[in-house]
């Protein structure tokens, strides 16, 4: 490498002068007496020795020795000592040496009267790189000959110039320059690189009219040209042709041909018919082949190749081990990657890219930033390959810091100007969720492609920019470039974050206006109206896909759960059972999802039953979504068994089984839990807080709540969150420590969110506090003045004082914003059914039947159990008649009495309501449990109650 002598200058022996040099028309003088060199003399030469080593410093010294010992004697034949240091010069790129030459043949008038050292020197300046220097020198001779043509040719093709190449051709043809072998390889390589099959059939004409095909190197030319064309057909039909197989080369173009082709078991199978032929494999050949496993269905075959290469060789050569290094990294073997990698003596850029690539595929993203900072410590400059590799393991990570180094190191070495580099940038900037400097990135890129476009919209869309990423999707159709499915996909992303269903419906429109709808944006275009909750218009996009897949259905399952429809989403699910499509990881935890919604434990129950039946691993969200459901649907052991079957458990794990216990009210087992999970070394992070401050705050744990705000702030330097001063402050209120709850609000260092404020107000009502209440009230009107759960919970704390003016008033306020109360809401599930049930609702077929053991249930309890209503309850200015029937036709006595009429004596009542049970209907569940002797779980809004022989597990502290 030109690299390797770096500043190193040869001095051309000053003893030389115009006058001892021999110009064209002393050569062609007899007369003249020149001390002479035999051509023996030269070829066995210490110099002629030296460059056939291909040592440069060793050539200079013995070429300028070759002057000291001769003195002012003339050289007859300067071509025989110049020449061959002109190709070494170009053999190893050194430009300032072949510079130095050329000034001196100048300088001698050497290079206007030889042809062959002008030829020397094009071939010298096209392989050190300076294509303008090989140009002028082609262009001042006045006389050329076919290998100078076949050099200034060459030149364009290896300086990525093969247009120019075949103008040079059309030139030659047009002078009627009579051709070699050696130009057909040089011209089809050049046809190969514009992909111009049409030219090089052309060629292919001239080759066979020129009686050139036969030659075997051009013959292999040939080959690859129609291969590189991507005309693998011809390229096939011209080898089995071929007299001569038994040349490697000629295996190697058609090996190569059909494995860039992706035509992979055939560029094997033929590297198979050449060893059975007898001809050894060369570098090219193992390459070609290891090229040609392309994933680990091939494995067994790359290992062949591997034998063949250890038996073949003792070295490994540096190109066979990069083929090889990538072959393991498609393999996923990163440990045999990097045995291959670690034996290497030398390792080039390649290898080291190979490797940097393979983590990144592979998924070890730390491991890749450990290896780019060896790769540099090895002291080799990391390329635009290396960048565009390790940029994503900033971005996987989030590693915004290590991000800006590498994107300074690009700008640093002029490499941010590189299109793909660009694109990469913006992307870790985006997963970084850094969108101010992915668009800065975005908008100084010179020249911008689709791939540019689509990541910036997908970058806003993913970080909440959803306004942005539509006006860009404009700026596309602006500019008039062609919007593909990647990008609508990406908006449609902007579109289901902004919730807006004119977006929504109109980007479809244009999808199908274009015909651009594939099936991935189908799927995704049911997930968008799902998220619009525009179900009718989800439910038709899902029933119009022809071909569903696992996503179509999960799509719709997903849609129906995120709007609250559960039944559907588990219609669904069964419906897909009868297809022959797998549901995978995703659609359990949505189906999970939808059973635990329900507290459908008997479907829930059936749904684990089938995740055990096919086979599915317990791991990551599956595992929590079903420790969650059994907890949601009132089965805490459940719950409990499953999480103490893993071994594994990760932070979210032990986070969802203290949760389930919240919910429970078993806030000591949640604090316990919590110990034995610190135990274990893991770190809790704020949603662990969140749900363990939820069970004490269920559970009356007032001093071990405050405790645990403080571990949270103290130990492990985590920032509460507005919900974790909410759970506090209901926590104190809950105590009835209302003034220390109000004191803690006003001390907050952030200010109090309506989550605080509404924590306040709820514990207000229930321990009457008027003027606290008030304060609260009007700070959460003022907070969320959208929220229809805030304006009801401020009227019932006027109706609960009897302001029923200020309660109209809210009402009415809330009635003028187009806010409505979401009704009562009871369902249970019997048999496989879910039935549901709202306040005083007679829509079911046994309603008749439902009132009347409802009657009699009423009246056993005021009987026996003494029960009375209690119409403080009811926050409606009505007469205590009405407001005692309404009492009676709260949603969860129909689901309770609907229950004692459908399921067997003795078996645990499971009701589930949308709201919180009021004071009444806990005190009616209590009696019920005791004097029906029925076991009652209740789910609402807040927790479960448990009720059994006249108790409940919240011990009225809910």
């Amino acid at each position: 490498m030109a690299t390797s002598i770096p500043h190193c200058y040869y001095n051309i022996p000053k003893t030389l002068t115009r006058s001892q040099t021999l110009n064209m028309t002393n050569v062609a003088n007899p007369s003249l007496k020149i001390p002479k060199f035999s051509q023996n003399s030269i070829k066995n030469s210490p110099l002629k020795m030296t460059f056939n080593r291909g040592n440069l410093k060793e050539a200079f010294v013995s070429f300028s020795a070759i002057f000291v010992d001769h003195g002012n004697s003339l050289l007859v034949n300067p071509e025989e000592v110049y020449a061959p240091i002109l190709e070494l010069c170009g053999t190893k790129k050194a430009l300032l040496q072949g510079q130095q030459i050329h000034a001196y043949l100048i300088k001698s008038n050497l290079v206007s009267d030889s042809m062959f050292l002008s030829t020397k020197l094009v071939f010298m300046y096209s392989k050190c790189g300076p294509i303008l220097d090989a140009e002028k020198v082609f262009d001042k001779m006045h006389n050329r000959t076919i290998f100078t043509w076949n050099a200034m040719m060459c030149a364009y093709v290896s300086n990525r110039e093969p247009s120019r190449a075949l103008e040079l051709y059309g030139e030659m043809r047009v002078l009627g320059v009579p051709f070699d072998s050696f130009t057909f390889p040089c011209v089809l390589k050049a046809c190969s690189v514009v992909e111009d099959i049409r030219r090089g059939a052309e060629i292919h004409g001239l080759v066979i009219k020129c009686g050139y095909d036969s030659i075997v190197f051009v013959a292999n030319s040939l080959v690859a040209m129609y291969a590189k064309c991507n005309d693998i057909i011809g390229a096939r039909k011209l080898f089995d042709r071929m007299n001569e197989r038994n040349d490697v080369v000629s295996w190697n173009s058609i090996i190569s041909a059909y494995s860039m082709n992706g035509q992979c078991m055939e560029a094997l199978g033929l590297f198979g018919e050449m060893q059975k032929a007898g001809v050894d494999a060369n570098t090219y050949t193992f390459v070609a082949a290891l090229q040609a496993c392309e994933d680990s269905s091939f494995k067994k075959l790359g290992m062949e190749i591997r034998a063949a290469i250890l038996k073949s060789s003792q070295v490994l050569d540096v190109y066979v081990a990069n083929a090889l290094v990538a072959m393991y990294v498609r393999f996923g073997e990163m440990r045999n990657a990097a045995r291959i990698f670690d034996m290497l003596d030398e390792k080039d850029i390649i290898t080291w890219n190979s490797m940097l690539a393979g983590f990144i595929q592979n998924g070890l993203y730390n491991e890749a930033l450990q290896f780019f900072s060896d790769l540099q410590d090895a002291n080799l400059k990391p390329d635009e390959v290396s960048l565009i590799s390790i940029l994503p393991a900033s971005g996987r990570l989030g590693y915004l810091l290590n991000g800006k180094e590498i994107h300074a190191y690009a700008m640093k070495n002029g490499l941010d100007s590189n299109l793909q580099i660009g694109n990469t940038l913006i992307d870790m900037y985006s997963k970084c969720c850094c969108v101010a400097y992915a668009g800065l990135v975005f908008d100084k890129m010179l020249i911008k492609d689709l791939i540019s476009w689509t990541t910036v919209i997908a970058g806003y869309a993913k970080n909440n920019c959803h306004v942005e990423a539509l006006k860009l999707l404009r700026e596309v159709q602006t500019v008039g470039m062609d919007v593909d499915t990647m990008m609508i996909r990406s908006t449609l992303l902007a579109c289901s974050g902004l919730k807006c269903l004119s977006h929504a419906k109109q980007v479809h429109g244009y999808t199908l206006k274009r015909g651009l709808s594939d099936l991935m944006l189908q799927n995704m275009i049911v997930d968008v109206y799902g998220e619009c909750g525009k179900i009718n218009y989800a439910t038709r996009m899902f029933e119009s896909i022809k071909c569903k897949d696992v996503v179509s259905w999960t799509s719709m399952i997903s849609c129906y759960v995120h709007n609250g429809l559960a039944n559907e989403a588990l219609d669904v699910f069964y419906l897909m059972k009868e297809t022959s499509v797998e549901p995978d990881s995703i659609t359990l935890v949505s189906i999970l999802s939808a059973a635990a919604s329900l507290s459908a434990l008997t479907k829930g129950k059936e749904i684990h039953g089938f995740i055990f039946r096919k086979g599915f691993m317990l791991e990551g969200s599956t595992l929590n979504s079903l420790v969650d459901m059994y907890a949601r649907c009132g089965s805490l052991e459940n719950a409990y068994k499953v999480f103490i079957c893993t071994r594994s458990r990760s932070l979210v794990l032990w986070t969802t089984m203290i949760n389930a216990y919240g919910m429970h009210g078993c806030g000591k087992a949640a604090v316990d839990l919590f110990s034995r999970m610190e135990d274990q070394k893991l770190i809790p992070d704020h949603i662990t807080f969140l749900a363990l401050l939820y069970a004490c705050s269920h559970s009356g744990l007032t001093d071990e709540g405050k405790r645990l705000l403080e571990t949270m702030k103290c130990k492990y330097q985590l920032e509460p969150w507005p919900e974790h001063f909410a759970c506090l402050v209901d926590l104190l209120g809950r105590a009835n420590r209302l003034e220390e709850a109000y004191k803690f609000v006003q001390s907050m260092q952030i200010e109090p969110a309506a989550e605080v404020w509404c924590a306040l107000l709820g514990a207000c009502r229930i321990h009457s506090n008027k003027e606290l209440g008030e304060i609260a009230a009007q700070k959460l009107l003022e907070l969320e003045p959208a929220s229809p759960g805030s304006y009801v919970l401020i009227s019932n704390v006027f109706a609960a004082s009897g302001r029923w003016k200020d309660v109209e008033g809210v009402r009415m306020r809330m009635k003028g914003s187009g806010l409505k109360k979401n009704p009562g809401c009871s369902w249970i599930e019997v048999g496989n059914n879910i039935h549901t049930f709202l306040a005083r609702d007679n829509s079911h077929p046994e309603f008749y039947k439902i009132y009347q053991k409802l009657a009699q249930m009423t009246e056993k309890l005021k009987k026996e159990g003494g029960y009375v209503p209690q119409t403080k309850f009811v926050f409606h200015n009505v007469g205590e008649e009405e407001k005692v029937q309404m009492l009676y036709g709260h949603s969860e006595r129909l689901a309770i009495a609907y229950g004692l009429l459908s399921t067997p004596g003795g078996t645990p009542i499971r009701i589930t309501k949308n709201l919180r049970v009021c004071g009444d209907c806990h005190t009616f569940c209590k009696l019920v449990s005791k004097f029906l002797e029925r076991e009652l779980i209740v789910r609402d809004a807040s927790r479960f109650h448990h009720f059994e022989g006249g108790v409940c597990s919240c011990g009225d502290f809910w």
